[in-house]
């Protein structure tokens, strides 16, 4: 399909000559896979870098990351929680996957509701998916600095903070094949711990007296289901990479079928990791209301089921995960801001840009890093509610997406399609609703605000809603 590129003009000074493209005009058989992109990101990663990617990502120990808090929301029944949010994840993930096979490119949720619903629907889950992209980084940064400061008292909590970004960043500029290599050796890091905390554990509680049931973490006397929701939503947030590997589509080599098949293994295999190690932390240690810190209440979960020799194998076995995280996060955002910046979304000479040598997106990776320094002033409980908050609207549109594109647009919607394009999203939408409206109200006044400015940058980008805001040009991705 040929597309004139004069056919649609912004006349704004940040934005640029550009088409107007909707969904129909770039139907799915028009969208090629590049096999070479010059001008654009390198595809160099495969199935294994990709799924590792994205477990880095979630990094399998950020079970806890909210251990404590979310033990004391739910009361003790933090495993239940867990498979609540598997639940709405699984069927999240299986749309992440529909929705990669039709846009094979960077974006995200971003991109597949701009597609299917338009620029400006686009824009609103662009911004939503920005939040929780946004604050992930920070809070990797926040609890590598607790956990370290906890460790070694003498190192300040802001110098380590600061340092992590530094390092961080730098590795996200010299581009995707080095976080993917650090990645690949921080998670193998993470797996050997969780072998020995899982052994030290087993051997800790089967020694005890009076051995609690292995049912209690999920179903007891205490059981109340509203504090369930509250706690199943915040967790929303240890899922956050099945959903950041679709960002490499442009990146990876096969991304119609690599992508889909890492989203699932993803899911399906932190979900099984997040339920095991919490189930195992309540049989360790059940009595949660004596926690020294919640914030840190994985330290007294150590102690408990190995002294100090598991305590401190946990602080280095889990800041590693945290900076494996803090990559592919910050790798994740600064590709969702240089995909809205080439569309002209966001300023395109500021997050449109990649680096000549490298072709990463330097100055969109250098912006994360000012932001996470948010990290030294911002408190751990409401970062992780503020995730959710982004995570949950941008998974409902991305659910909304497959309906749109699948079942109204192409008329798949009989036989098994009613069941995978129609059925399952409007399951995921629901699921995700109700997590999303679970969340606490001091979550909502922050994230509204967040919504409010993204209006007004919208007003602005459409001059008071008389244009259309940019729309990705298909042909400029697959050039």
């Amino acid at each position: 399909m040929q597309i004139n590129s004069s056919t649609y003009r912004y006349g704004s000074p940040c934005s640029v000559a550009r088409p107007f493209i909707t969904h129909k005009e770039t139907p799915l058989t028009s969208i090629q896979t590049p096999t070479r992109a010059p001008a654009g990101l390198k595809r160099t990663l495969g199935l294994p870098a990709a799924v590792f990617f994205g477990l880095a990502y979630m990094v399998p120990l950020t079970v806890f990351t909210t251990y404590g808090i979310v033990t004391q929301v739910t009361a003790g029944h933090l495993p239940m929680a867990y498979l609540f949010t598997l639940a709405a994840m699984i069927v999240t993930a299986l749309a992440y996957a529909n929705m990669v096979k039709a846009f094979p490119i960077a974006g995200s949720a971003y991109t597949y509701t701009q597609q299917s619903f338009g620029s400006g629907i686009g824009f609103a889950a662009g911004w939503a998916l920005l939040l929780d992209y946004l604050f992930l980084p920070m809070i990797n940064f926040m609890v590598i600095g607790l956990y370290l400061n906890a460790a070694m008292p003498d190192l300040p909590v802001w110098a380590i903070i600061v340092a992590a970004i530094v390092l961080v960043t730098a590795m996200n500029i010299l581009g995707i094949k080095v976080a993917a290599s650090m990645n690949s050796v921080l998670v193998g890091i993470q797996v050997v711990f969780i072998v020995v905390f899982a052994l030290m554990s087993f051997v800790t509680f089967s020694g005890y007296a009076e051995t609690i049931s292995p049912f209690e973490p999920f179903m007891n006397a205490d059981f109340q289901f509203t504090a369930i929701a509250a706690g199943a939503a915040i967790l929303c947030l240890s899922f956050l990479g099945f959903d950041a590997v679709s960002t490499l589509s442009e990146e990876t080599q096969n991304p119609r079928t690599t992508i889909p098949r890492a989203i699932v293994i993803c899911t399906l295999t932190a979900g099984a990791l997040f339920v095991f190690l919490s189930w195992v932390g309540h049989m360790v240690f059940p009595n949660y209301e004596s926690f020294t810190d919640p914030d840190t209440a994985a330290v007294d979960v150590m102690t408990q089921a190995g002294g100090a020799f598991l305590a401190a194998f946990f602080t280095a076995a889990y800041v590693s995960g945290c900076i494996a995280s803090a990559i592919a996060s910050q790798v994740s955002v600064s590709r969702i801001l240089f995909s809205m910046g080439r569309d002209g979304v966001l300023p395109r000479k500021i997050f449109g840009v990649l680096h000549k040598r490298f072709r990463t997106p330097y100055v969109a990776a250098l912006i994360v890093g000012g932001v996470s320094l948010l990290a030294l002033v911002f408190p751990l409980g409401l970062a992780s509610s503020m995730i959710s908050f982004g995570a949950l609207i941008a998974f409902s549109f991305v659910n909304l997406s497959v309906l749109k594109h699948y079942a109204i647009d192409q008329k798949r919607y009989v036989g098994y399609d009613a069941v995978k394009y129609v059925m399952l999203p409007l399951l995921g939408v629901g699921l995700c609703l109700w997590l999303w409206t679970s969340l606490t109200a001091e979550t909502f006044m922050v994230g509204f605000g967040w919504v409010a400015i993204g209006l007004l940058w919208l007003i602005v980008l459409t001059r008071g809603f008389r244009r259309s805001a940019p729309t990705l040009d298909m042909q400029e991705v697959s050039s």
